[in-house]
């Protein structure tokens, strides 16, 4: 499995200058979606791939969620089932509705860095410096979302070189849109769900998977792979 993490993280083109390069990482059922239908949350990795997605939260600077992801997983965003360095939590949060509680807040060496935009509410950005978080105010798109290519600028001024982003769905799908995605790890786990597919929206046809790798890790499948961009 250190050799399949390596493969995601080093082994690889750079990514553009003045951004990280960034590897999306996510768990799916065969049938495409990563959570219940009521976005309930769903444990698919096994035990083997969940190792592997330790060891990749390890190999990079910094990992990255939606809000959404945040509110409905409460995750810790560490590094628990191998040794190795945690990265930095940072979480895109357009409207600051992170909760001041919220688990990747209960470390503070961690310093959680909150991507949000002009518009959201000063005592919200207040309160979550309050209990630890870095709060950065970003341009927004034209649906008042955080810009991320404008946070990824902001990301590598600060050192940050290599970016996972685990989630979810709306998340991958304007990474994927924006053409700011370097490689993915994809974890299919045998099970048919019916539920929330990780795409909220189409896949831009400019976008092609290159240096694709299939690897078995228990009784899920593990999909390594660069994207190659057309000319715009």
């Amino acid at each position: 499995m250190g050799d399949m993490a390596a493969s995601a993280t080093s082994a690889t083109p750079p990514a553009p200058a003045l951004r990280p390069r960034v590897t999306i990482c996510y768990a799916q059922s065969l049938d495409g979606s990563i959570a219940g239908a009521e976005r309930t949350p769903l444990a698919l990795s096994g035990p083997e791939s969940l190792t592997l997605t330790h060891q990749l939260r390890a190999s990079h600077d910094a990992i990255l969620v939606g809000i959404g992801t945040l509110l409905t997983d409460n995750p810790q965003l560490t590094v628990r089932h191998v040794p190795g360095p945690h990265p930095r939590p940072i979480v895109a949060d357009s409207r600051l509705r992170c909760p001041p509680d919220a688990r990747i807040l209960q470390d503070p060496p961690r310093s959680p860095l909150i991507a949000t935009t002009a518009h959201a509410d000063a005592d919200r950005q207040s309160i979550l410096e309050a209990a630890g978080a870095r709060v950065l105010r970003l341009p927004c798109t034209a649906e008042r979302r955080v810009d991320l290519a404008a946070l990824l600028a902001s990301l590598a001024e600060q050192g940050i070189q290599r970016l996972m982003v685990e989630g979810g769905g709306e998340i991958i799908s304007s990474f994927l849109a924006g053409r700011l995605v370097d490689s993915i790890v994809i974890t299919i786990a045998p099970r048919l769900i019916g539920g929330l597919p990780v795409l909220a929206a189409p896949v831009p046809v400019a976008g092609r998977l290159v240096n694709v790798v299939y690897d078995r890790l228990g009784d899920d499948l593990i999909v390594t792979a660069d994207l190659a961009w057309d000319p715009e």
